[in-house]
């Protein structure tokens, strides 16, 4: 066996087991799934929710609104990879990076371009009224407010903790 690399032999039903029990993993997906659950009672609560397929949309994958299921995920990420591997593990640093910069691209680069959408849209409306042009409306992409942003990071940090401990 010299020269050879020897692995671990773990069938791909044992390794999917594994992955999928295990606790980051875990409270990712839950911090994930908690967020836009919350953000779609919030939505019904407001009466934002038009239809079933608006409800399921909202529920699985729209982004914007409160709390930030982006900021939560990453902010779970590294609560229990912290916990597990220790804040002084390369693993940790790596989530935090990442964490940073999905935050970062949260409250301000998605935001920003959703908001110099919204008044491209507004002047390209009025063009479109006044026969100057025809406009065909650009995606508005609904980026966070800070608050929701912060609660999603405490939705996320909360949950990382919990599965990492309990």
């Amino acid at each position: 066996m010299q020269g050879k690399l020897v692995c671990m032999d773990v069938s791909a039903k044992n390794q999917i087991q594994i992955f999928l029990t295990n606790p980051v993993f875990l409270s990712a997906v839950f911090s994930w799934l908690s967020a836009q659950f919350i953000k779609t009672i919030i939505k019904l609560i407001s009466g934002k929710v038009t239809s079933m397929g608006e409800l399921f949309s909202l529920l699985l994958w729209k982004t914007g609104g409160m709390p930030s299921s982006h900021s939560a995920l990453v902010c779970s990420l590294c609560a229990s990879i912290g916990f597990r591997c220790g804040i002084n593990s390369d693993l940790f640093i790596l989530a935090c990076c990442f964490a940073l910069v999905t935050v970062r691209d949260a409250v301000g680069v998605r935001r920003s371009s959703g908001i110099q959408a919204k008044e491209i849209n507004k002047i390209g409306n009025a063009m479109q009224d006044h026969s100057l042009m025809s406009f065909n409306p650009i995606k508005e992409v609904q980026g966070h407010k800070p608050i929701e942003v912060f609660v999603g990071c405490l939705l996320g940090i909360s949950i990382g903790t919990a599965f990492a401990i309990l």
